[in-house]
């Protein structure tokens, strides 16, 4: 056995001896466990709650209103988008104003078929991003800004080439610029293509705590519509995809029933708020509202994710805290450290050994409780009738390994806080200051914009690592970490919290090498 594997046993040795150590690690595991194996949460959802999954694998928000004809082959569709307004809930009461939503929708779309999370591209102006080209539900392109208004209509033009889908925009109809050009993979022959409305969940006080959304509406008038290539047959269809029945419906026909809530999807519009579609001319009038997009858990109340079983993380982080702040200053405190150092007059070879041991247990011991919450702990919250989106393999794996890797840092700093002050009561509470403390206030009191700052440059911000669905610019939503959206990105998140400790030891090494004990 080499000299520094002997210091590391002789330091284990001692760490699981002392049982107030050991006990308040095994502590910090129960925490963590309990808290997520009894979340609280209550819903009404059941087994038949389900979201459609894109091309991509994750799960979609797929509701529009949809008139269109089928395109064999190779072909193209044109048209002017004249107006574009809409309705928004009132910011009290259930009423409605006039509004359109930041990411309403309205343009050209080529689908296959009709059926939920199928592939698509688009090309669309929108409420107050201008005009964009969409595709599988993850993938947004900026075209030229600005909104529709009657002085300044837009038009579009959607080309299909075989599996290649091209978007134009133009001011006039004579002058055309290219938006981009998109691979649709596995698109079929004969493809669904027309003309499109939606609107989002609309977010008021996006950005506050107490931001909360609720249905809008888009109506947008369509004219000088016009096609090339092979379009059957004559009339056009319209249909609110995801709506109850899916079904086709010809112009004229009754107006389509508003879809019913989904977990993850957009809500019923509100009353007052008709989806359709009727013929004007050369030219369409059609509402909508939903939207075409990534489903993104908790961003306007659209179910959970495992990152909420993991709440109890913060309060295990003050029991992690504390052992690794005492397993120095308690050795000052009962005189041990001159026979340790006695036993290994190198300090920097004492100190390593030290945090070698305390991260490694803490390691384990996050890792194993991270493990079973997120195991165990989604059915519960399912049971409880909440919605819980599915990720992946490799992010519960991240999510997982990461929780264990924030507790056994964290440790670290606080060992690191130990050798500097050594004083327990002093280090316990500065660590915990440092750690949970602003976890805890960007979580409930703060702002969300002074939340986010402490999110970033405090060592809290490895929280980020639990977070287990991105956030994407083209939804709108409450990006906030009440809801387990931090404003890092995981693995930049856990780096602030490494460069924190990382100093903090480099310069407890410093001092611990210069003093006296």
């Amino acid at each position: 056995m080499s000299g520094f594997a002997r210091v590391v046993h002789a330091e284990w040795t001692k760490f699981r001896t002392v049982r107030g150590w050991t006990a308040g690690m095994l502590a910090a595991a129960a925490v963590i466990v309990v808290f997520g194996l009894f979340p609280g949460m209550r819903g009404t959802c059941d087994d038949s709650c389900s979201l459609p999954v894109g091309p991509e694998g994750g799960e979609v928000t797929d509701v529009f209103t949809f008139v269109h004809r089928p395109l064999a082959g190779d072909g193209s569709v044109t048209v002017r988008v004249a107006s574009m307004t809409g309705q928004l809930p009132e910011l009290t009461g259930t009423g409605q104003r006039p509004g359109t939503a930041p990411w309403a929708k309205a343009g050209l779309i080529v689908k296959d078929g009709t059926k939920q999370g199928s592939t698509y591209a688009a090309v669309m102006v929108t409420g107050a991003h201008g005009v964009r080209l969409q595709h599988d539900y993850v993938h947004d392109r900026a075209g030229k800004p600005g909104a529709v208004t009657a002085s300044a209509p837009r038009w579009l033009r959607l080309t299909r080439a075989g599996d290649v889908v091209t978007a134009l925009e133009s001011t006039d109809g004579t002058a055309w610029t290219g938006v981009g050009t998109v691979r649709l993979d596995g698109l079929p022959a004969t493809a669904e293509v027309g003309l499109f409305v939606t609107s989002p969940m609309y977010v008021e006080g996006h950005g506050t705590a107490g931001a909360a959304g609720a249905p809008s509406l888009a109506t947008a008038g369509f004219d000088h519509l016009t096609t090339t290539g092979s379009w059957a047959p004559a009339t056009w269809t319209t249909e609110r995809v995801g709506g109850p029945a899916d079904e086709d419906r010809p112009l004229g026909g009754p107006p389509p029933t508003a879809a019913g809530e989904e977990p993850g999807g957009d809500r019923a519009p509100a009353a007052g708020q008709e989806t359709g579609a009727e013929q004007t001319g050369d030219g369409f009038t059609v509402s909508g509202s939903g939207d075409i997009a990534p489903a993104v858990a908790g961003a306007a109340g659209l179910g959970t994710t495992i990152s909420q079983t993991l709440v109890g993380t913060f309060a295990g982080l003050v029991f992690v805290v504390v052992v690794g702040a005492m397993t120095m200053t308690g050795e000052y405190r009962r005189g041990l450290i001159r026979t340790s150092l006695a036993a290994v007059p190198h300090r920097g070879t004492a100190l390593a050994a030290k945090a070698t041991v305390l991260g490694a247990f803490t390691f384990a011991v996050g890792v194993v409780a991270a493990a079973v919450v997120v195991t165990v702990g989604p059915g519960i919250i399912r049971g409880n009738g909440v919605y819980v989106h599915p990720v992946s393999p490799a992010t519960e794996l991240r999510i997982v390994a990461g929780t264990g890797a924030l507790l056994a840092v964290a440790a670290l700093l606080a060992l690191a806080f130990g050798v500097l002050l050594r004083r327990g009561t002093a280090a316990v509470t500065l660590a915990i200051v440092a750690t949970v403390v602003p976890y805890l206030l960007a979580m409930t009191v703060l702002p969300v914009s002074a939340g986010a700052w402490l999110l970033r440059v405090t060592p809290a911000a490895a929280f980020a690592v639990q977070q287990a669905t991105p956030q994407y610019a083209q939804v709108e939503g409450l990006y906030t970490p009440a809801n387990g959206f931090f404003p890092l990105e995981p693995w930049a998140g856990f780096a602030v919290l490494l460069a924190w400790a990382g100093a903090g030891l480099a310069f407890a090494a410093y001092r611990f090498r210069r003093r006296d004990v």
